[in-house]
C-alpha cells in the first residue's frame, strides 16, 4: 500500500511540475518566435520607406503608398502591419498578443529604426526586449 501511495505521490509530483515548469516556457517560446517572425516582417516595408526618406530627404510622406501585406502563419495566427504617412509601422499578431512599432529617424541622409514591443519579454533585443 505505501508503494502505490509513493508511486502515486511521485507521478502527482511529475504532473505539478509538467503544469507548473515545463508548459509556461513552452509557450512562451512559441511567443518569442512569433515576436521575431512579426519583427522581421516588417523588413521589406522599412527598406521601401528608407528609399523613399533617403530620395526625398524627409520622412513626411515616406509611408504613403506603401503597403504591407497581412501573412498568414498555420503556426502563430495572422500577422498584420500598418503604414503610416510618416513611415511608423506598426505591427501586430492577435494570436500571440504582440504588437510592435518601428519608427524610422533620418540623419544625414540615413534611415535608422528604433524598435518597440509588447510585451517586452516576448521581443528580441532588437525590438526593445531582454532577449
Amino acid at each position: 500500500m505505501r508503494v502505490v501511495l509513493l508511486v502515486v505521490a511521485v507521478l502527482a509530483l511529475v504532473g505539478f511540475v509538467f503544469v507548473a515548469y515545463v508548459i509556461p516556457q513552452r509557450a512562451q517560446s512559441e511567443v518569442k518566435e512569433a515576436a521575431r517572425s512579426l519583427v522581421a516582417g516588417a523588413d521589406a516595408a522599412k527598406q521601401q520607406v528608407a528609399a523613399v526618406a533617403e530620395k526625398e530627404g524627409k520622412l513626411a510622406g515616406a509611408g504613403a503608398g506603401v503597403k504591407a501585406s497581412n501573412k498568414a502563419d498555420a503556426k502563430h495566427g495572422e500577422f498584420k502591419w500598418l503604414v503610416e504617412g510618416d513611415g511608423v509601422i506598426r505591427g501586430w499578431n492577435e494570436k500571440n498578443g504582440i504588437e510592435a512599432s518601428m519608427a524610422p529617424t533620418l540623419q544625414a541622409g540615413k534611415v535608422s529604426w528604433k524598435c518597440r514591443g509588447f510585451p517586452t519579454s516576448a521581443m528580441p533585443a532588437s525590438c526593445g526586449g531582454a532577449s
